[in-house]
């Protein structure tokens, strides 16, 4: 059981961050209710706006007191409900945390607020010459903190890796208040346990991540993109796993089917090529080596003749570029414009993707239920949107659940899991047993119990009650 807020610690909140970041007014509570789930909606009943460390740990240590639920807010951008105020409490937003600290290009390093966004920060490391590749398709409004918090990958993670690649370093404050740095600013670290890696990826539940350390990388100087589009879904997503056989590494490959574009189509008011094929591939190429990448050009032109690709795309200038990732990165919201909808993050190993496409095919057959599915085909990570339309209720709500099931069941069979990027939060905890064991499940909440032995961070999330 939980405590609730009373005009007493309301003033407490006022006293530690003041009057003008402490919010109980309608409008605040109903925005700081959702994210971007689906259509769910759970009221908080205070937002506050920190602007330090030391704030936060105050705040934590009031709301530990008094049994009071705390759930940290970043770009609101969350696809799993891993921020959704499902207890009330109080919401934490991180949108003062919004300063790059520091950009030292000597070490390749950047210390970065919590709530800086991922766009504004890449953008300033790229006036400079350095590069930071996590590249999640809400780049433009989400969070540096959230994308810790969800271990965020997108479309560049096939080449570069994911968040937890970059992490040197953190600053956190734990569920009890205290402030704690860890990690270092060097390269190899193995002093005591990682605590820096298991806070990425732990959705929030152990401790506010308020600064990091990340390292970063020499921007590439040469950049080019294939759109190829082929005559079935089959060949195309076959084609993938042949692509990286012949010795290409893409920075980024992306797997879009007719239906997906057509979404995107709609929702820009634009046409983009070849948009009547059943599926295509946007195949990113970078480097320091213009020669290199034409070569590798030609070899994927060669390697998918033999999947019957009917046309081939290149494009060299950045306006042309970015008009093609403008199509991929609105695919997401275009697609959940249609209907009411549930998004999964199924991810396997690259050369199970044609048998987890059939899988998924089967089961939109067996429950007659529309899906979509795109994504990030270079790292085994598609998105399947599982689509309402025209279903009754009663169906859609008798039938949804196990369609997601039998999804997830298929992609563990694989060898793969249920989420790549998205994270567990409050939409797939039912589903966690199907990935993890009884004892994996244990030992982790033994860790949560650890850092938040009254759990009052984010809870309602990852493990069902």
């Amino acid at each position: 059981m939980y405590g609730k807020i009373t005009p007493q610690i309301i003033s407490y909140l006022i006293n530690i961050s003041g009057k003008d970041h402490v919010f109980t007014d309608s409008e605040n509570i109903d925005k700081y209710s959702q994210d971007e789930t689906e259509d769910l909606s759970f009221l908080p009943e205070v937002v506050v706006k920190p602007a330090s460390a030391n704030e936060i740990s105050e705040i934590l240590k009031l709301a530990n007191h008094n049994l009071i639920p705390v759930y940290t807010r970043g770009g609101g951008t969350g696809l799993s409900g891993g921020a959704l105020p499902v207890h009330g409490g109080i919401v934490l937003s991180m949108e003062r945390f919004n300063k790059i600290l520091e950009i030292d290009e000597y070490n390749f390093q950047a210390v970065v607020e919590a709530g800086v966004i991922t766009q504004v920060f890449q953008e300033e490391l790229e006036k400079i010459g350095l590069f930071y590749p996590v590249d999640p398709a809400s780049r433009g409004s989400c969070f540096i903190g959230g994308n810790v918090a969800e271990c965020s990958g997108g479309p560049r993670a096939a080449k570069y890796g994911v968040t937890r690649n970059y992490i040197l370093g953190l600053e956190f404050v734990t569920p009890k208040g205290e402030i704690i740095f860890t990690g270092s600013r060097t390269l190899k670290n193995v002093t005591g346990y990682s605590l820096a890696q298991l806070l990425c990826g732990s959705e929030g539940t152990l401790g506010i991540v308020t600064k990091i350390v990340f390292r970063v990388l020499a921007l590439p100087k040469y950049k080019k993109i294939l759109l190829i589009a082929y005559k079935s879904v089959r060949e195309c997503i076959s084609s993938v796993s042949e692509i990286y056989h012949s010795g290409v590494n893409p920075s980024a490959l992306e797997f879009l089917t007719k239906d997906a574009i057509k979404a995107a189509e709609n929702q820009l008011g634009k046409s983009f090529p070849n948009s009547d094929s059943e599926a295509q591939l946007l195949i990113e190429l970078d480097g320091n080596n213009e020669n290199v990448i034409d070569c590798d050009i030609q070899t994927i032109s060669d390697t998918v003749e033999k999947y019957n690709a009917v046309d081939i795309i290149l494009a060299e200038e950045r306006a042309k570029m970015e008009e093609l990732w403008a199509l991929r990165r609105s695919v997401g919201e275009a697609v959940k414009s249609i209907s009411t909808y549930k998004e999964e993050d199924t991810v396997v190993p690259r050369a199970k993707l044609p048998e987890l496409l059939d899988g998924i095919m089967k089961v939109s057959a067996k429950y007659n239920i529309k899906i979509i599915s795109y994504g990030h085909a270079g790292d085994g990570n598609l998105h399947v949107n599982i689509l309402k339309e025209n279903l009754t209720d009663e169906y859609w709500n008798t039938n949804v659940k196990s369609a997601i099931k039998e999804i997830f069941e298929h992609t563990v069979s694989l060898g793969g899991t249920i989420s790549g990027e998205h994270g567990i939060g409050y939409t797939q905890k039912e589903f966690l047993p199907i990935a993890l064991s009884k004892e994996e499940i244990e030992l982790s909440k033994n860790i949560k119990k650890t850092f938040d032995p009254n759990n009052i961070l984010n809870p309602g999330k990852i493990f069902s009650d």
